[in-house]
């Protein structure tokens, strides 16, 4: 017994899809909902608040009978019986631009399964088909439409449009396969993973741009090959990059065999690109290689209550400063292992990095594992006390992970590394889902590192918010660490505009917190002239000579306040990397 899902965008200038479902009632009143996030991105997004009436019809009958809606996200057919033949039909409002829900107009069709289908209560493994239909009115304004998407497709063309049809999947299992419907450039290019196999790899890129995809197929080829030659295997046997492009948005979300990402054209690679890549063009890059790698380490190695997760409640874990954390250390790692770029250009990542974690006041707060717990609560839901009272896992565990490295070279004479971690994990899967705890990879790191070295790091820098000894150990390796003083003005961050200086983030213990000014008050006035950056840089220089206190004029809501901001310095230390890396950035092993 199967679905039969039918997704038609003929009404793509109203961002919609109309759905229907045919299918066989598995039971009396048989129940359908969607789920509420998608994995890889840890926040509850609650996908059913885009569906408008869904109605029912059995059998041949006309008659059509309104779901009744028992919670947030399932619908049930009262007058459905086991067996009957019933027809569903529902809207979905389809207008996020993000990589994570679906987004429909004249310019574009993307959508992931998650927030498109209401999947039978009864039974989500039903295996499935599904149809998508595109209307000729969409097609008449994309002359090379295509479609990108990980999973195998039959097209056909009908007097209306074209369908494309996917099938052979249980309901649930589609969640893992965006698709892209539109104009799109499109490059490809083979993996070689022995001598006997080719991964064969399509890279789609939708939007306006002038990107060089000649350059982009050479730089990712290297990537790729890199991964699959550290790895040794891969979990796919093909993988689609989807790119859209956008004057400035930015994101990625890994899938199976696939990645969808959305980029700024202003990180495409130019046409007269030089041989290291600009700062714009290895952030895309980076993307690439990061949603890449989650190919093998969160779709294949996964913290364990990801495991068979149906995608409707969260799923607490203190392992994401390990997925994403280590993520975001070797994705721009494996730029330098694969020569696209050089070691000077990665050493400026990593000290962007650090400089990153350095201003984050919350690191004497929050740990590296607290973080990834509390990622359904505090990272997507960022506000003027975020940077206050937590730290990102992705950034910080990005740091722990480069520790982590530099300690197991350290400890074992060069012998083990982050690398060899990674891989001893990955050995366990045999390309099937791994879930991973927090006590396998301690034992996995303890035979590397000693049990006593791992529980010590442990304490320090997984579960306690210790300094991160890295100039120690960047010492060790060749790398000389600049430290130098940064002066926050009072220790506020805020938007100019032509009323005033607008706060948006005001340090705790500074000396705008010690006036008394607070997140969203405009200052108008400063020592009674209107208040600018201009002005502000140099009254604080002089304050910092004279000493004296300053007044400040500022709108609270709609009442005018006063405040007096005496002579404080709020200093962030940065730090710039040089050195050759030594043994820590010498790759022989990965990349013969």
């Amino acid at each position: 017994m199967s679905l039969n899902y039918h997704i038609s965008f003929e009404r793509f200038n109203e961002h919609l899809a109309d759905i229907r479902i045919h299918h066989t009632a598995l039971s009396d009143t048989p129940a359908f909902s969607m789920v509420t996030w998608i994995a890889g991105s840890y926040l509850i997004r609650e996908f059913s608040k885009n569906i408008t009436t869904v109605y029912y019809q059995i059998g041949d009958s006309l008659i059509r009978h309104r779901a009744e809606k028992i919670d947030k996200k399932t619908f049930v057919l009262p007058n459905a019986k086991q067996g009957d033949d019933i027809t569903i039909h529902y809207e979905v409002y389809c207008r996020d631009l993000s990589v994570r829900t679906a987004f429909v107009d004249a310019t574009r069709i993307f959508g992931n399964f998650t927030s498109l289908l209401l999947l039978p209560e009864a039974n989500k493994q039903t295996q499935a088909n599904i149809t998508l239909f595109v209307p000729k009115t969409f097609l008449a304004n994309h002359l090379k439409c295509t479609i990108a998407c990980g999973l195998k497709f039959e097209q056909t063309s009908t007097s209306d449009g074209l369908e494309y049809r996917f099938n052979g999947l249980a309901a649930f299992e589609y969640f893992d396969f965006p698709f892209e419907i539109g104009n799109q450039d499109e490059i490809s290019f083979e993996i070689i993973k022995d001598k006997k196999t080719c991964l064969p790899h399509r890279f789609f890129l939708a939007g306006r741009h002038h990107g060089n995809l000649h350059r982009l197929k050479a730089d990712l080829t290297k990537i790729c090959q890199s991964y699959v030659n550290w790895l040794g295997d891969a979990p796919f046997v093909d993988y689609t990059f989807m790119t859209m492009v956008t004057d400035k948005d930015y994101g990625g979300l890994e899938h199976i065999n696939s990645t969808a990402l959305i980029s700024p054209r202003g990180d495409m690679p130019a046409f007269d690109e030089p041989q290291i890549p600009n700062e714009h063009y290895q952030r895309f890059l980076g993307l690439c290689s990061h949603e890449y790698f989650h190919a093998w380490w969160v779709k294949t190695v996964k913290p364990d209550v990801m495991m068979n997760n149906t995608l409707t409640e969260e799923a607490y874990t203190p392992l994401l400063w390990v997925f994403e954390g280590f993520t975001s250390y070797i994705d721009d790692l494996m730029l330098l292992v694969s020569g696209v770029i050089d070691k000077s250009s990665y050493l400026k990542l990593i000290t962007a990095q650090i400089n990153r974690y350095q201003q984050t006041e919350g690191l004497l707060h929050q740990s590296v594992a607290e973080s990834s717990f509390d990622a359904w609560i505090k990272l997507y839901r960022t506000d003027e006390n975020t940077n206050n009272q937590g730290i990102s896992y992705y950034n910080k565990g990005a740091l722990v992970a480069l520790l982590l490295d530099m300690m197991l070279m350290d400890k074992t004479d060069g012998k083990y590394r982050l690398f060899d971690v990674i891989k001893a994990c990955y050995i366990k899967t045999n390309n099937q889902p791994f879930g991973l705890t927090t006590q396998i990879l301690g034992e996995i790191i303890a035979q590397m590192m000693g049990q006593e070295a791992w529980q010590d790091f442990y304490h320090r820098y997984v579960i306690g918010v210790d300094p991160l000894p890295l100039t120690d150990y960047f010492t060790k390796f060749a790398i000389q660490a600049k430290f130098q003083d940064k002066h926050k003005t009072w220790g506020i961050s805020f938007n100019e505009h032509a009323h005033g200086l607008t706060i948006t983030h005001v340090s705790r213990q500074s000396a705008a917190s010690h006036a008394g000014l607070s997140y969203d008050d405009t200052i108008i006035a400063i020592d009674g002239l209107k208040a600018t950056s201009a002005l502000l840089n140099r009254l604080v220089k002089h304050q910092n000579t004279t000493g004296s206190p300053l007044t400040v004029h500022a709108f609270r809501r709609d009442e005018l306040l006063s405040f007096t901001i005496n002579n404080q310095k709020t200093i962030h230390q940065t730090v710039k990397l040089e050195g050759d890396g030594g043994l820590w950035l010498n790759f022989a092993d990965l990349t013969s």
